[in-house]
């Protein structure tokens, strides 16, 4: 496995790979990775020839008060992670590749709609630090594929719209949420998690399971069905930043029958934020 820090050699390495005919396959992350990453890796291997990592915590997408200086940062366990899986290159830039004029200076992008509301509201400009980087890792690798997980269901909302928008040639494959064997999204940020807490923290999927089990029976007062699962997780615990039923397509209130929805939750258990959603 190439491992670079360089965005000459890494746009070098992907010519030469392109020149020779090859899919390239592409997974950000902001690493400290689990079996999740490695799943979103699979998922690229079966699509391309060529797998590409990342490994960047970006600081354009932490807010105030955030845990950028101590987001856990694992790059050589998961530089053997990644050689164990297969990948061809994995790409871990400083900030100063990224933005050599610093993020605050950096030309940025932001996407309507879809990144408006739930984590949006709690997080100013996450969205938008999200778009600005993924967007500058298209444009210095163009790959043909890159693969994100559901569990972040609005960023992945953001970057199709994103691509949408400015036409780029890129899939954009999506990966079923991978789970604990209680239930619980698997993140990076677990960890923060107590003993106690990482008991109760299965809640949260279950309580979102219940809302879309109610919902396919028919129930349709969206907030009574909101305040309803809020109050189950603060029983429990929690601290909800939102639980919303939207359409899973444009992350608006849904209207009118047939439009497929999700169900998503943010909350605070302890030292973490979780997330999570549940298609109904």
């Amino acid at each position: 496995m190439i491992t670079l820090q360089d965005i000459a050699r890494l746009r070098a390495q992907v010519a030469h790979w392109r020149a020779a005919g090859d899919r390239i396959g592409f997974v950000p992350t902001m690493g400290n990775l689990h079996q999740g990453h490695l799943e979103l890796v699979r998922r690229a291997r079966g699509a391309a020839q060529r797998v590409v990592v990342s490994v960047f915590v970006n600081p354009m997408q932490f807010g105030p008060g955030e845990d950028f200086n101590s987001y856990p940062r694992t790059l050589e366990q998961d530089r053997a992670k990644l050689a164990a899986e297969g990948v061809d290159l994995l790409f871990a830039p400083g900030v100063e590749a990224i933005y050599p004029h610093g993020s605050g200076e950096t030309t940025r992008i932001e996407v309507p709609q879809v990144s408006r509301g739930l984590c949006a509201d709690f997080r100013p400009g996450h969205f938008t630090g999200v778009a600005t980087v993924v967007g500058r890792l298209f444009n210095l690798m163009q790959p043909d594929v890159a693969v994100f997980g559901e569990k972040d269901f609005q960023q992945l909302a953001v970057i199709r719209r994103m691509v949408e928008d400015l036409g780029w040639p890129v899939e954009i494959a999506a990966l079923p949420t991978v789970r604990e064997p209680d239930g619980l999204a698997m993140s990076s940020r677990n960890q923060y998690l107590t003993a106690q807490e990482r008991q109760r923290a299965p809640v949260l999927y279950r309580t979102l399971c219940e809302v879309a089990a109610r919902l396919r029976n028919g129930e349709s007062c969206f907030t009574a069905l909101e305040s309803g699962a809020a109050q189950t997780l603060r029983n429990s615990g929690f601290e909800p930043d939102y639980v919303a039923i939207r359409n899973a397509l444009t992350l608006e209130v849904p209207t009118g029958a047939g439009t497929p929805q999700v169900v998503l939750a943010a909350a605070h258990l302890g030292k973490a934020r979780l997330i999570d959603n549940v298609r109904v």
